[in-house]
């Protein structure tokens, strides 16, 4: 059983690799803690005294980290290729610190029901930031996550419905910039996450509002082309945890 697990697995990974190379498209590997409310403190603390073990042992990775307000933290880590799934950066860490290692992620399994990783890949060809791509923009903690799920059938027609919303909003100028990334390697479903930065929910608001107006009562006809092919969607707000993230020193 194991053998077999081991093979689908690869075979899943040799499918959406040509996918990923030929788009070009950035990919990251999602971790996400489901953590229950009461624990939010206790997880905190544990986050940071595990971001700080890594600002003294140096492991060779990276992440940005967020919260959603659902109560899952997502901690975003960045792949040259689909291979770096199966690195395993903490080996070195976790031989010098001994049981304290061990210890601290006790401590952390005692917060939350479930924990999961994934794939999310960076669609740049449905993104709109005409000034430049980034994922982090200086006082623009504050974010919406739209998550539009599909059915496989569907994929053609809403990539050709979100491609339409980026023509509006470039034809029209937008200021409301937004990044597009698309499900991969270990999701359950099919979807798009769409993630709009700003400064606080005030700000959100306003930008909303101000995107709207601009865009007119016709974005209404450019949004069914998503719409009428979405299974459901789900909309989170969130904030950017940069004292949870961690870099190694160059």
């Amino acid at each position: 059983m194991k053998t077999l697990k081991i093979t689908l697995v690869l075979v899943c990974m040799l499918m959406i690799m040509p996918i990923i190379s030929k788009a070009q498209n950035k990919i990251y590997l999602v971790h996400q803690d489901n953590v229950r409310p009461s624990m939010i403190g206790e997880y905190e603390k544990i986050s940071k005294e595990f971001r700080d073990a890594c600002e003294q042992y140096q492991p060779q990775t990276s992440w940005i980290t967020s919260m959603t307000s659902d109560f899952k933290f997502l901690f975003v880590t960045p792949m040259e290729k689909f291979e770096d799934i199966a690195k395993r950066p903490f080996t070195d860490m976790a031989k010098q610190m001994g049981d304290k290692f061990g210890d601290m992620f006790d401590r952390f399994d005692a917060c939350y029901d479930s924990h999961t990783d994934y794939v999310v890949i960076l669609d740049e060809e449905l993104t709109y930031m005409p000034n430049g791509i980034k994922q982090v923009q200086e006082g623009m903690d504050y974010r919406n996550y739209i998550y539009i799920y599909y059915t496989p059938e569907n994929r053609k027609k809403i990539k050709e419905g979100m491609k339409a919303i980026k023509e509006m909003f470039s034809s029209k100028g937008s200021n409301s910039h937004y990044r597009v990334y698309r499900s991969g390697f270990g999701t359950s479903e099919s979807y798009y996450l769409v993630t709009l930065s700003s400064k606080d929910e005030i700000d959100s608001a306003k930008r909303s509002k101000t995107n709207d107006d601009l865009l007119g009562p016709e974005r209404f006809e450019t949004f069914d082309k998503v719409m009428k092919y979405a299974t459901r969607m789900e909309e989170y707000k969130g904030r950017m945890r940069p004292k949870l993230a961690y870099s190694p020193k160059k």
